[in-house]
């Protein structure tokens, strides 16, 4: 079922949509209209800033909400009945997601933000940089890992039933691993902001999602299709109009210190070639088939960005360094997946090699 690497290759950038394709060009524009807009009307960015309630800040709740529930909508939780034909797939990337990616984040947030980068980093960040790395890897990835499960000809049935298993488990998992990651790190996070960033971002959305989405099946699968369709550029608009207002309180910083995106990007580009090659490899010794090895090693190399920049800002606001290392998450997603894709479509020999 998984696609010859040639022609696989040669399809990547043209199954994406536009905003998929050319992602990293928008946040690049979303930088500098984000960075000039809180240079130019610092008043009304600080104004933005401060309507918040109990930590969660309004317009970036709504926008986090218009850009996650389109991508909830996709997944079936039906997908449960096909866990048994791909057990050895979801246990490799259950092991990735939940006991090595959100672990080596933290080693190398340690090693790299703390120890060897330090100097040329705020000191006063640091801790929140790290924080912000060990947010976006304890979040598996969900709505994108379909558009790169389809580039690879992944098993759609494995995907499904392994985006719905991450999003159980994140429901409750993903509290308490960042509370136990930043606790190692000697970061101290409130329980409760948390807890409630947890249901804010995850338990309403995946309710919200599943309810729409069973009201628009009754209409017929191709009344939904088009439904999803057309309500998915509405989650690439809402991430971009945050990232504007992102960069517009990390602009002083950024100005300040413009080599912090390219430091903070290091773990990020380690972590997703280590655990994809890690996954991909799990994968070929417990003997899964190709087509389902390459969603596995997508899962476990990319990130549910979306709740890792709405965490961090609910838990340290919108001028943390935690917030912006998120967002070097979202700058950085789309080319080095798209190279990760195009490594597992081009080694499809090497792996179904028996001898």
């Amino acid at each position: 079922m998984c696609a010859p690497s040639a022609s696989a290759g040669k399809s990547s950038a043209a199954s994406l949509n536009v905003f998929e394709r050319y992602l990293t060009v928008w946040v690049g524009i979303c930088i500098v209209i984000g960075v000039a807009a809180g240079q130019a009307f610092p008043a009304s960015v600080k104004l933005i800033g401060g309507l918040d309630i109990a930590k969660v800040n309004l317009p970036v709740g709504v926008l986090i909400w218009v850009m996650i529930i389109p991508m909830l909508l996709k997944i079936d939780f039906a997908a449960w009945n096909q866990i048994r034909g791909h057990v050895r797939g979801i246990g490799v990337t259950l092991f990735i997601n939940w006991a090595v990616k959100p672990f080596s984040m933290a080693l190398l947030g340690w090693l790299f933000i703390r120890h060897w980068f330090a100097p040329y980093l705020p000191a006063a960040q640091l801790d929140s940089y790290v924080a912000g790395l060990i947010l976006l890897a304890a979040a598996p990835c969900t709505a994108m890992v379909f558009v790169w499960s389809r580039l690879t000809g992944g098993d759609p049935y494995f995907t499904l039933s392994q985006v719905a298993l991450n999003d159980l488990i994140m429901v409750f998992a993903f509290a308490p691993l960042v509370a136990l990651l930043l606790g190692v790190s000697s970061i101290t996070v409130p329980w409760a902001t948390l807890l409630t960033s947890v249901g804010l971002y995850i338990v309403v959305p995946v309710i919200i999602a599943q309810l729409w989405r069973r009201l628009l099946l009754r209409r017929g699968q191709p009344a939904f299709e088009r439904a999803a369709t057309r309500i998915q550029p509405w989650s690439v608009a809402a991430l971009l109009l945050m990232l504007v207002l992102l960069f517009a309180f990390q602009g002083d910083a950024i100005i300040k210190q413009p080599m912090v995106i390219a430091l903070l990007a290091v773990p990020i580009l380690i972590q997703v070639f280590f655990n994809s090659a890690l996954a991909y490899w799990l994968n070929r010794v417990v003997g899964e088939k190709h087509a389902v090895a390459c969603p596995s090693a997508l899962i476990g190399a990319s990130n549910f960005f979306e709740l890792a920049v709405a965490a961090a800002i609910s838990l340290f606001g919108f001028e943390s360094g935690a917030a912006l290392a998120t967002v070097v998450g979202v700058l950085i997603e789309v080319p080095v997946m798209l190279l990760v894709v195009s490594v597992v479509n081009r080694t499809q020999g090497w792996y179904e090699r028996t001898s």
